[in-house]
């Protein structure tokens, strides 16, 4: 069912993609907004994992640099019936830690160094097991795409409100009429709509992602005390993260209010800690 609403939710992104370039060039312009958003897709494809690593300086680490943490891999993949991903270690010390890669064959995991200062082994074990299960239900590709193409999609009516404020003036507008208020969906709602599927897809692999996590670990409670570990150690080491690679991160590296947290990429951590401790028999 997850797999089914990911891939409906992803349509309708397109879909919004394809129609606000239809709005502000016809026909053509829908053909080319479908061209974009493919190529944007083949670009988050083949270079997304290589492109974020760099962002955030990740240097891949070998079985003697970091022997708690290739280990831990090493146990897990075998029980999640994967090939083994390459390590890396970012230098952060924001505690947190995120997978990328487009298929299990060409993924990578990759720690923050303050994740390895505040947490311990079981707690270490449950977040790896979480990433390695993004890693499995390929995560790392769907929430690349699904951000890749809301981001354009907000590009787009940025593009067209600018043009509007210097006079130009869409291909619809020469209908008059309705063209105002569909001019207003275009620039606003379509915008907005495109963010919220997107996090509606981030929060479900999340979820997902705990769940099958925990069952990964072999117990919900590591992965259940790391999320509040990290939830604080977050607070106190705020990350300088990149808004488009926020949903790659186990918890949201980006500092968020009460009214900024609803557009979170990530869950609350309250409700995904309450959902790991049901799974305790």
């Amino acid at each position: 069912m997850n797999y089914f609403k990911t891939g409906l939710l992803l349509v309708i992104l397109t879909m919004i993609f394809v129609l606000i370039g239809g709005y502000f060039g016809g026909r053509q312009g829908a053909v080319y907004a479908f061209i974009f958003a493919f190529m944007m897709n083949m670009i988050s494809y083949w270079f997304s994992d290589k492109i974020v690593l760099m962002m955030y300086k990740a240097k891949e680490a070998n079985a003697n640099e970091v022997p708690e943490i290739y280990n831990i891999v090493k146990e897990l993949v075998r029980d999640a019936k994967i090939p083994m991903p390459k390590v890396y270690i970012a230098p952060q010390d924001s505690p947190n830690a995120f997978a990328t890669g487009r298929s299990p064959k060409h993924a990578a995991v990759c720690v923050t160094q303050g994740i390895l200062n505040i947490l311990d082994r079981e707690e270490l074990k449950g977040v790896l097991a979480h990433e390695l299960s993004h890693i499995k239900n390929r995560d790392t590709l769907i929430m690349t795409v699904a951000a890749t193409i809301a981001g354009a999609i907000t590009m787009i009516a940025n593009m067209a409100r600018w043009a509007a404020i210097f006079g130009g003036r869409g291909n619809r507008d020469r209908e008059g009429g309705g063209s105002g208020i569909g001019m207003l969906v275009m620039l606003i709602v379509a915008p907005i709509a495109a963010m919220l599927i997107q996090l509606a897809i981030s929060r479900s692999r999340e979820y997902a992602a705990d769940k099958r996590g925990a069952l990964i670990a072999g117990t919900p409670m590591g992965l259940s005390a790391a999320l509040l570990k990290l939830e604080k150690g977050n607070k106190v080491y705020p990350m300088d993260a990149n808004q488009a690679t926020a949903h790659l991160f186990i918890v949201n590296p980006l500092s968020a209010g009460a009214i900024a947290g609803l557009f979170s990429t990530h869950p609350p951590i309250k409700e995904r800690v309450k959902r790991l401790e049901s799974m305790v028999i």
